[in-house]
């Protein structure tokens, strides 16, 4: 499934494509912790903690992703020995307002917009996408969110609500970084994707492959014709 010729449609994941929410995570864990009197030990231990959990409550019955925040927070709390009251959980989708966009995001996001129609295709609900947005200047011709489809990648809803209102898959690229929640659905979809590899994961010889693996936004733009 090669990449369109001539795209018409690019979509992006935002966060860990656009916004750098592992520094986002980490910070408000952080800050937190602090306010308790609790230092947290291994960062990069409760950051690969979060996006275990985040998907294993994503897997259930649909709820607004600041309560799947609250949730981890409060399950990751737990497993650290920290004695987090269940009052204060909301600190973690409180800190989204926070989490900001990597450097090279709105540089690339107004190349991409100069040749193409964008579009956002995220997990979240549409209150806290909106305080993201802020950080993000360019108006998206389209956006699903988790809340308008009442689930969560990686399953189809939210691609299939995007071909429905654009009226098809053809000429659409998505961009992401999220490989299980991006890249796997996008491949079933038959939507051709480009994998933002940010982490340098290596993928095993029986996994898929996306369409294309680049390491920036910037090496995605090239990609396509858009710097």
């Amino acid at each position: 499934m090669p990449l369109p010729a001539k795209p018409k449609w690019v979509t992006f994941d935002v966060y860990g494509t656009l916004i750098d929410w592992e520094t986002g995570v980490k910070t408000a864990f952080a800050t937190e912790a602090k306010r308790s009197g609790f230092e947290i030990q291994d960062p990069n231990a409760v950051f690969a903690r979060f996006v275990e959990l985040q998907h294993e409550i994503q897997s259930g019955s649909y709820e607004l992703y600041a309560e799947v925040l609250r949730r981890v927070a409060m399950q990751i709390a737990d497993e650290i020995k920290w004695d987090l009251e269940p009052s204060r959980a909301g600190f973690l989708p409180d800190s989204i307002l926070r989490w900001r966009p990597f450097k090279e995001t709105n540089l690339q996001l107004g190349r991409f917009a100069k040749k193409f129609e964008t579009g956002l295709i995220s997990n979240i609900d549409d209150r806290l996408l909106g305080e993201t947005r802020r950080y993000l200047p360019l108006e998206f011709g389209l956006v699903v969110t988790a809340q308008q489809v009442r689930s969560y990648k990686p399953e189809p809803a939210h691609f299939k609500e995007f071909a429905r209102r654009v009226g098809g898959k053809k000429d659409w690229v998505h961009i992401c970084c999220g490989y299980e929640a991006d890249v796997l659905p996008a491949l079933k979809a038959k939507v051709p994707v480009i994998w933002v590899n940010r982490t340098k994961r290596k993928l095993e010889p029986n996994e898929k492959q996306p369409t294309a693996e680049v390491k920036t936004l910037l090496a995605a733009a090239k990609l396509l014709g858009a710097a």
